[in-house]
């Protein structure tokens, strides 16, 4: 009997296959006693696992930096691997198997309990992530040392593909699965979840949030993903099955279409071009600013190349990588952003004990409080900055003196290089991310100081509604609609306007074509997204009328009833 199960969507696209469902590994571990004769066996045992799953992960590293998906994917592969390395999860299991006499599994299963409590006592974004990497890494390593590693079974006669159901899926899992399986979908997670981001970067159809989904199907039982509307199908009847064929059918289609795109200028019907950046990691993801013919980069996350390494790099090293993404960019504008630590992104052996990191020690608030750390970046930055047309963008600002420091601390580096005969771009322009309510509120002191703007909507909505975007308890109240959030958002382009400011956009709002004609008369002229996001929203703009979508949206702005913003947003689409 067929029925329909609604999640969270977190990845686009149509999957139709057969359930493989994956064990949950640690809901099946017993205790069994270890002889003291035995115990060191035990520890050899458990030593092979760690080398195994570490060798595993490394391999997959390997895959995804060869296949160059965005960098984050290594950087949450690097994070599990850190794990194996954590005296408090890893020594301590072996100290257990030590002292109670006990098999492997359960006694990292116990140490893996102790440690997620200790995280789930505090309630902010970051721990809660760490949270599930340890779950994660602990059920990879049960199930090598129950001998199961959980391999997919060989591809189908019936043409049709394996969607994969677990409780949940670590990003090395859905790295692993990437070339063998149609779409999956889980009992937990979030669209900001790690997997999540993986799975759009792989471009794998994916549902989350499902809850008791392993529970309500068999191996082998046809499923459908609908990863657009966030719904699975268990069970669909012939009928159902032809129908979303089709819809499969016209998906790939249209986007290969869109890929036709490529050298059409971003123009709307009325013939303003508008402009399309990209958003990238690092160097190897220049490949797709030039398969997407983006503008340039309006986003370049410079916080990946300090985190999850055991040493931080030097001004040289720095000053290499910044070089070379500047090289590849072949003249077109490269706009990065000074290292966004904190919250979610941590550097190595700079952990602090923070009750609320989300609202703590991050961003620029980190830097001023590093100037030695952000110097050397300042500096490599500037000294790049003559192979290309490089600007400086620094995240969330809320204060005056954050700015004036911060251009401080950049004329410093200016005076030293200069001292040192070391050339860079004296007109290098410096703009700032608005991504806190305080910021959008009172832009005056920002736009008087800086060279540019842009509006980072995932914290400004995540600060502005005070909803966690990674808690799947309160997920649903993360709204970009919200009124609240509008009108911070078209203030933030009118002041821009006002002040002859350029002002772009590099939050997920960017890259939705749900948003792109709201956005477009609200004023936005510049868009930054994943390069995988380009085409769709190049699309919305050739189809564009501002004569139009302007009047229409000025209207939506003064609406304040949710249920009237939706339905005239849905106007204003055609959807």
């Amino acid at each position: 009997m067929s029925f329909t199960v609604h999640g969270l969507p977190v990845s686009q696209g149509i999957a139709i296959g057969h359930a493989h469902l994956v064990s949950h590994a640690l809901f099946e571990i017993n205790r069994y006693h270890v002889a003291p004769r035995h115990i060191a066996a035990e520890l050899e045992r458990f030593d092979n696992a760690v080398a195994s799953v570490e060798g595993e992960l490394l391999g997959l590293k390997a895959a995804a930096t060869a296949a160059q998906p965005h960098s984050e994917v290594g950087a949450f592969i690097d994070l599990q691997r850190m794990m194996l390395e954590d005296p408090v999860l890893v020594e301590a299991a072996r100290a257990r198997i030590e002292e109670h006499h006990c098999n492997a599994e359960w006694a990292l299963v116990q140490q893996m309990e102790m440690v997620v409590e200790q995280f789930r006592q505090i309630e902010d974004p970051y721990l809660r992530e760490r949270q599930a990497d340890v779950v994660q890494v602990v059920e990879r390593l049960v199930k090598t040392l129950l001998g199961d590693p959980g391999h997919l079974p060989p591809r189908r006669k019936d043409g049709l593909g394996t969607v994969v159901v677990a409780h949940d899926l670590s990003p090395a899992d859905t790295i692993g699965f990437r070339d063998h399986i149609a779409g999956f979908v889980t009992d937990i997670g979030g669209p900001t979840s790690h997997t999540a981001i993986v799975a759009r970067n792989l471009g794998i159809p994916a549902v989350v949030g499902l809850h008791h989904i392993r529970d309500l199907l068999h191996n082998n039982e046809l499923i459908i993903v609908d990863g657009t509307r966030g719904i699975a199908i268990i069970d669909p009847d012939e009928s159902i099955v032809e129908e979303y064929l089709l819809r499969r059918a016209a998906l790939e289609l249209e986007r290969s279409k869109l890929k036709r795109l490529r050298d059409t200028p971003a123009a709307t019907l009325g013939g303003e071009l508008i402009q399309l950046y990209a958003n990238i990691s690092g160097p190897q993801d220049m490949g797709q600013l030039k398969e997407t013919n983006a503008d340039g980069v309006g986003l370049f996350r410079t916080e990946f190349l300090f985190i999850d390494r055991d040493t931080l790099p030097d001004e040289d090293e720095q000053y290499e990588i910044y070089r070379t993404v500047l090289k590849a960019a072949a003249g077109k504008p490269v706009t990065a952003r000074t290292f966004d630590i904190g919250a979610d992104k941590t550097l190595a052996n700079s952990a602090r004990d923070e009750p609320n990191p989300a609202l703590g020690l991050r961003a620029i608030r980190y830097s001023l409080a590093e100037p030695k750390l952000f110097l050397t970046q300042l500096r490599a930055l500037l000294r790049a900055s003559t192979h290309g047309k490089l600007q400086i963008m620094v995240p969330m600002l809320a204060h005056a003196d954050e700015i004036e420091q911060t251009l401080t601390l950049i004329e410093k580096a200016k005076e030293e290089l200069r001292e040192e005969k070391i050339k860079f771009d004296e007109a290098l322009p410096v703009g700032g991310m608005i991504e806190v309510p305080a910021a959008a509120l009172a832009l005056g002191m920002f736009v008087r100081r800086l060279d540019f703007l842009s509006i980072g909507t995932n914290d400004l909505i995540q600060y502005t509604l005070a909803v966690d975007r990674g808690n799947e308890a309160v997920v649903h109240l993360y709204d970009p609609l919200h009124p609240a959030v509008l009108r911070l958002i078209s203030g933030i382009i009118q002041a821009g306007g006002r002040a002859s400011l350029p002002v772009s956009l590099c939050g997920e709002m960017a890259g939705t074509p749900a948003y792109t004609p709201l956005l477009l008369g609200m004023g936005l002229r510049s868009f930054s997204m994943h390069p995988a996001h380009i085409f769709g929203i190049k699309q919305q703009i050739l189809r564009a009328d501002l004569a139009d979508l302007t009047p229409k949206v000025q209207r939506i702005l003064k609406l304040d009833e949710p249920a009237r913003i939706r339905e005239a947003m849905e106007k204003l689409t055609g959807a």
